[in-house]
């Protein structure tokens, strides 16, 4: 079940739109609502939804307004509900790169054609990338934020080639905007990050682990084992072979 956020100020045309189709047959759940633009950015900034719903009809300006900067945070799919026919407004969401605008008045097949549109594309989506969400059901945390997000894919994912952007894509984040709030949480880039937890479990490996160097190598991401050695001298100070013989004398020694 896909998980939505409608944005409208006002809590009985809220009902109304809830009511318009049976949302779940369609395979979305209108999971939260938002008031505002501060409402919509602070749940975002927590949360992943795989579709935003903004109605246009209390105020056109502020709506397309509330899309703008949900576009400079994220590429989740947007439909616009309830605008008017104009032909700037329609080009305006367009560049936005917006999923559907439905013009007022909304009619329930328009939408539920458009959410069945944007269900195929979800379908896509998941078949190639593992939803970083599945793993935290069963924790206690049920609001993950979405650098834990980021930093748990980096663990189960680390045999892989990783990139941000890869992750900003699946997290339907803006790349830049996901790189600057990490580095400012973790003071560390996410290139530094990446690095770091490599080389933490490269010498875990290497301690514990009978292990060859270039199976430790593939196993923390590294296809091409002169890259790693090099880049694992820079981060230790000693070559693989060096840091495990060390190793091993100390732990023979303690």
């Amino acid at each position: 079940m896909y998980k939505a956020l409608l944005v409208h100020p006002d809590m009985i045309s809220r009902e109304e739109t809830r009511l318009l189709l049976p949302w779940e047959q369609h395979g979305f759940q209108l999971h939260a609502y938002a008031d505002s633009l501060s409402d919509a950015q602070a749940l975002l900034r927590t949360q992943m939804f795989d579709l935003i719903l903004i109605d246009l009809k209390p105020s056109q300006a502020a709506g397309m307004q509330i899309c703008e900067q949900i576009r400079e945070l994220s590429r989740v799919s947007i439909i616009l509900l309830g605008g008017s026919h104009d032909f700037q407004l329609l080009r305006k969401a367009m560049a936005l790169q917006v999923s559907d605008y439905i013009a007022d008045p909304v009619h329930p097949g328009d939408l539920a054609a458009s959410l069945c549109k944007i269900k195929k594309e979800l379908d896509v989506q998941s078949v190639h990338s593992k939803r970083l969400t599945l793993s935290y059901e069963n924790k206690k945390s049920q609001n993950p934020s979405i650098i834990d997000l980021v930093k748990q894919y980096v663990q189960e994912h680390m045999h892989e080639n990783i990139t941000l952007k890869k992750i900003s894509t699946m997290l339907h984040f803006n790349c830049a905007y996901l790189g600057q709030k990490f580095k400012d949480q973790e003071n560390m880039s996410f290139n530094e990050y990446l690095l770091q937890q490599r080389m933490e479990k490269s010498k875990l490996l290497l301690e514990k682990t009978d292990m060859r160097i270039y199976e430790i190598a593939n196993e923390v991401g590294y296809t091409e084992i002169d890259w790693f050695y090099k880049k694992f001298k820079e981060y230790t100070g000693a070559s693989a072979n060096e840091y495990r013989k060390q190793s091993t004398i100390y732990i023979m020694n303690g």
